[in-house]
């Protein structure tokens, strides 16, 4: 199965594509997607090609993408969920199945605690894929994601179930 994870932003979007079969996960590619409009409805039209242009290029199965959370300050949120409505868009004008997580879902799938940082996030992204290098942190959470997808999918496809 191949997953494609996003994180969303309005300014930078990051993304990741993994390969997980019974052996493992298999690194594909990762990056994010750079926002140079001022023109909120051009960044939305920025995040929304990029995503159809991964789509495209490496032809996941499922999408995978980060839910919204609140923050602290009102029109952020309302920004990063016009973000996330782009990529999911873009998504499902690929026919993708698209599935949502919580941020604390992602980081207990990988760190095994909630509240963990990007930081140690990113550590075990690195180690799960066996990446070395530098790598994004926009990207490490949009992987972090895809692989959250493959446990929860692999956990639901051992108990005799499929994913919503």
């Amino acid at each position: 199965m191949r997953i494609l994870g996003i994180d969303p932003g309005s300014r930078l979007t990051g993304f990741g594509v993994i390969e997980f079969k019974t052996q493992g996960f298999t690194y594909v590619m990762s990056g994010s997607i750079r926002i140079n409009a001022d023109y909120f409805p051009d960044r939305l039209k920025q995040i929304f090609d990029g995503i159809i242009s991964v789509t495209h290029a490496h032809r996941p199965d499922h999408v995978a993408i980060e839910q919204v959370f609140m923050h602290k300050n009102a029109d952020s949120a309302l920004k990063l969920g016009q973000a996330r409505g782009a990529a999911i868009c873009a998504a499902q004008l690929s026919d993708l199945p698209i599935f949502e997580y919580a941020a604390r879902e992602v980081k207990q799938a990988l760190v095994g605690k909630g509240n963990a940082d990007k930081l140690q996030v990113q550590h075990m992204v690195k180690i799960l894929l066996n990446l070395h290098g530098p790598l994004q942190i926009d990207a490490s959470d949009a992987l972090a994601i895809a692989i959250c997808h493959a446990h929860t999918q692999q956990t639901a496809n051992r108990l005799g179930g499929k994913l919503p």
